[in-house]
């Protein structure tokens, strides 16, 4: 019986966590272990590469660990890692090369703004406390270290006037060479399903790629997604997304998957589920057609949402509950200049004399 997507990711994400974690010293496993309840599975592996980039830089860059080996490094050898190392290791991180001096890395040198450095440091933290609550070691030198201070980015989102262009193009094709044109007569109304979905619901792209058929409802015009920590909820779509998905499934049913992706809703034309790498792709292919100067991910689709979501309700905490945000902060964060706009809308609302 096939397996649902999200387990299946979660199946990969473990086997690939094992296989990092022996890259790592022996005790990082059982860290993973414990925040295994609270994490995702993705969460964990970033952290596994995280902490493989700064085991990478104790070996190579701090001398109480000169001559060792990954293997050889004990838990309480956190303890000789002081904020001064950990200072320099923000600033290691700005360009380095990762496993330096290990011979069965591929040697690309990688480079980190505040918001990398900042991520990878928020992992080490969580590192850190595991084994300091625990009382396994002694110190705790990433909460003392102060973290840079990253500027925040303007949300890029489509106009409603782009919105409109883009579901055009993907239905009609824009601008496309004779191949181009040829795949699009094959993937056309699934791509319009794909875009309508996203842009009329918010969903994330990797739980678009996740559904299945029987998770559409349209009696109840819902769709089950899986949000990210496992949370299993539904979200409901308009006439729209509607019909877009109901002519897509009319040629789903004419298709016939390769064994183990029956269940899949969106289909390559392998016949396989869809990919989140195909998914932004195609969203990058019709955009372009759209603007040259904003830069349209998946993601910046369900930004597009959110703004038009929250234009229409002036409601943030609905708009944090569809979006999947477990803290309303995050949503405030993200359309604060709406909000001003709403607050500066209220200035002559209220009337205190008639005049």
């Amino acid at each position: 019986m096939e397996r649902p997507y999200h387990e299946q990711v979660d199946i990969r994400n473990t086997k690939k966590l094992r296989e990092l974690c022996r890259r790592l010293p022996s005790f990082a496993s059982e860290f993973f272990r414990g925040i295994e309840q609270v994490t995702s599975s993705r969460t964990r592996i970033a952290y596994a590469y995280d902490l493989k980039v700064f085991f990478d830089y104790l070996l190579n860059e701090v001398p109480d660990f000169a001559g060792k080996t990954m293997a050889d490094i004990r838990v309480t050898d956190l303890d000789l890692v002081t904020t001064t190392d950990l200072e320099e290791f923000m600033e290691y991180m700005k360009y380095y090369v990762p496993g330096e001096g290990a011979s069965e890395e591929v040697v690309i040198d990688r480079t980190n703004k505040e918001l990398g450095i900042k991520r990878k440091m928020a992992g080490l933290r969580s590192f850190y406390n595991y084994f300091y609550r625990k009382q396994v070691i002694t110190t705790n030198p990433p909460s003392l270290v102060k973290l840079p201070k990253t500027h925040e980015k303007v949300i890029t989102r489509l106009d409603t006037d782009e919105v409109a262009r883009l579901l055009d193009i993907v239905e009609d094709g824009g601008r496309m060479s004779k191949a181009q044109e040829r795949c699009h007569e094959k993937t056309a109304v699934r791509d319009l399903a794909i875009m309508t979905l996203m842009l009329g619901t918010g969903i994330r792209v990797s739980e678009c790629v996740g559904l299945d058929i029987r998770d559409v409802d349209f009696r109840n015009d819902g769709i089950r997604v899986h949000r990210k920590g496992g949370k299993e909820v539904i979200v409901y779509f308009g006439d729209e997304v509607e019909r877009a998905l109901l002519d897509y499934l009319e040629e789903r049913k004419l298709i016939i998957p390769v064994s183990g992706h029956e269940q899949a809703l969106f289909l390559s034309l392998q016949k396989k589920r869809i990919s989140v790498r195909s998914v932004e792709n195609l969203v990058k292919k019709y955009a372009r057609q759209v603007t040259t100067i904003k830069n349209i991910t998946p993601h910046k689709l369900r930004s597009t949402y959110g703004t038009n979501l929250y234009r229409e309700t002036d409601d943030i905490y609905l708009v944090a509950d569809v979006l999947g945000h477990s803290d309303v902060n995050t949503t405030k964060k993200h359309y604060a200049a709406l909000e001003d706009e709403h607050r500066r809308s209220a200035r002559n609302k209220v009337k205190l004399r008639d005049i």
